[in-house]
């Protein structure tokens, strides 16, 4: 029988190697930021082009190598930071494996420029799919000159399955903010087709944070410093009142090392439970340093996933370091005591309150007025309580047969001005629902989320916010044809993002002018409102575009949309009315013809249901099943 098992060709190992490391331009960068700053940088350059799949370059002054460490550097599991297996269980470094040089140089063609400080010249070598082309003396600056070229030329595959260039700049953004922040005191620049992105001076980690996060963070930031023997953690945490809808801006790192846990993410919502929305996120950036021999971080090929040798404890002492944080921050420095210059030079502030001035103030209408017997609130007969519920009771009971008799003496309106006539019940499989000529439409919204709409059968339950999300999607949704009107700003408004919204904002562009954003780019992450939808009130321009990035973010994660469909989804969704919204008569009516003129009226954008059918015979059964 003939042998079939036979040794891989080491370029193809490699490269099967590197896709576990190098997934996307984004993973590239990381490794070869995290080398950079093993080597004791303190001023690192990344530079990429077309979002990283044409270049990707970082500069660095760290210490560089030797001629034969520049060479050895490319081969699988060459590093200078495991020399036994005890050091697995030490490690301090971002990098230990020796994989990412080797690993990028199977997929990329890549060229190094480096030298130490103590030699003359430097060396510059040429790889291409893991051979080495060329390796010669050259002039160089202390540090390493590393060029990754064409990522995946020799891999068309895993080129194809890359996605947009602004998606792939955004992850290369990700990578670079979580480096970045783990190392305040270095210095990063960050250039992205010869436009400057970032410019970070070395300094404390609360400029960093609002150097990549933004300026809105200045006065936010709520300081985290728990010191204990097993496990310390220190970073700041945002007020309350700047969670968001997505996970964003949620950074934690392990002995400055930026790692992923879901677990650690929920001992920080627990401490923010009773102060933000259930659908809302806290921002922090918090680091745990803790004995490398407690954790292990050999878990996962890209490093961000570790294991902790008691995940209770790191959790407990996570939630209780937040908490501790926000009781002792959040609240009290939201009362300013210091007193403006021209407060403090008024008599009531300099002169002392002697016991005269005391004795004529308690005599004082305004202070007695004070006392417990002229409060508004108090009354002399607390027996007057008893029957409060009672009452209430009556009240909600007149309120519900009030309501019941004015939606049945109001009859079916003809459609309002400005409105397409909606056909009296289109077809959409709900022949049933059918009206004889003689039948009048009644209306009645309950619990302001919900309208009950009888038919000559039975009656339609149907969800407001669900009704109102399906008409405005299919408004949008047509806007193809006919682009929105646009209200233009009377004063063009300017608005700052960070570095990855600016990015995701600059590609919605053309589908945001159908819907009537007018936005036009102002250089590096500035934007200028020029005009924007009627329904927008003038004030909340700003806001409305920072709620679609939001959004959009958020639908990213969840399913995979074309550009138009997540702008289109996530406008409807924004500007459909809430539970709560308390309808006229005409109003439901409106919302129910609308709605019946739809396409697809039976479900909202993301599939769920809009409306309930119940006939007569559904209502005998629930009265006899009660």
């Amino acid at each position: 029988m003939l042998d079939v098992i036979e040794l891989l060709p080491d370029n193809i190992a490699n490269q099967i190697a590197a896709g576990e490391v190098i997934q996307r331009p984004a993973s590239a960068v990381k490794e070869m930021l995290e080398n950079a700053i093993d080597a004791g940088a303190t001023q690192i350059h990344l530079i990429i082009k077309d979002a990283g799949k044409e270049l990707i370059q970082v500069n660095d002054n760290g210490k560089g190598m030797s001629p034969t460490d520049a060479r050895l550097c490319f081969e699988r599991h060459a590093t200078s930071k495991i020399k036994s297996i005890d050091d697995l269980f030490a490690i301090r470094t971002m990098g230990f494996r020796g994989e990412a040089l080797a690993s990028i140089a199977a997929v990329a063609q890549v060229e190094l420029k480096t030298k130490t400080a103590d030699d003359e010249i430097g060396t510059h070598i040429q790889i291409e799919n893991s051979t080495v082309k060329m390796q010669e003396p050259c002039q160089a600056s202390t540090g390493c000159s590393l060029m990754v070229k064409n990522l995946f030329f020799n891999v068309p595959a895993r080129r194809n399955f890359l996605k947009s260039t602004s998606a792939e700049t955004r992850h290369i953004i990700d990578e670079f903010i979580r480096v970045s922040m783990a190392f305040p005191q270095i210095t990063f620049q960050f250039t992205n087709n010869n436009t400057t992105v970032f410019h970070l001076d070395g300094g404390k980690l609360k400029q960093r944070i609002v150097g990549l996060l933004g300026n809105q963070y200045m006065s936010k930031l709520v300081p985290v410093e728990e010191p204990t023997d097993l496990v310390s953690i220190r970073g700041f945490i945002a007020s309350p009142e700047m969670a968001t809808k997505t996970r964003g801006n949620q950074y934690f790192f392990v002995n400055n090392r930026f790692i992923k846990s879901a677990y650690l993410n929920h001992a920080v919502t627990q401490a923010y439970r009773d102060l933000i929305a259930k659908d809302e996120f806290p921002v922090f950036v918090l680091f745990i340093d803790i004995d490398p021999g407690r954790i292990d971080i050999n878990v996962h090929p890209t490093k961000q996933e570790i294991k902790f040798e008691d995940e209770r404890i790191v959790y407990s002492f996570v939630s209780a370091a937040v908490k501790h944080a926000l009781g002792k921050y959040s609240l009290a420095p939201s009362l300013d005591f210091s007193l403006n210059a021209d407060i403090e030079s008024l008599q009531a502030i300099t002169q002392p309150f002697s016991e005269n001035k005391q004795s004529e103030t308690k005599g004082d209408y305004l202070f007695q007025s004070f006392t417990e017997k002229g409060k508004a609130h108090f009354l002399e007969n607390k027996q007057d309580l008893r029957n409060w519920k009672d009452l209430y009771k009556i009240q909600q009971e007149f309120q519900l047969q009030s309501d019941l008799r004015q939606s049945q003496s109001e009859s079916t309106k003809t459609e309002l001005p400005g409105e397409p006539a909606p056909a009296p019940y289109p077809d959409n499989g709900d022949n049933n629902l059918a009206f004889s000529e003689d039948f009048q439409q009644q209306f009645l919204q309950i619990a302001q989320g919900y309208i009950i709409a009888t038919t000559k059968n039975g009656f339609l339950l149907i969800d407001q916010h669900l009704a109102h999300q399906r008409i405005l999607y299919e408004q949008y949704e047509n806007a193809t044809t006919q682009a929105i009107a646009i209200q233009k700003c009377l004063i063009p408004q300017t608005i700052d993002l960070s570095a990855q919204d600016a990015i995701l904002l600059q590609s919605l562009l053309e589908e945001l002018l159908l819907l009537g954003y007018e936005i036009e780019p102002f250089g590096h992450t500035t934007f200028i409102i020029q005009g924007v939808p009627a329904d927008v009130k003038t004030g909340n321009e700003k806001q409305s575009i920072e709620k679609i990035l939001e959004a959009i973010k958020h639908e990213q994660s969840e399913l995979k949309l074309d550009k138009r469909e997540k702008v289109i989804r996530t406008l409807a969704m924004q500007k459909a009315m809430n539970y709560g919204k308390k309808l006229s008569h005409d109003e439901m009516e409106k919302l129910f013809s609308l709605l019946f003129a739809c396409e697809q009226p039976q479900l909202s954008p993301v599939g769920k249901k809009v409306f309930a059918k119940l006939n007569l015979i559904d209502l005998q059964q629930l009265i006899s099943n009660a």
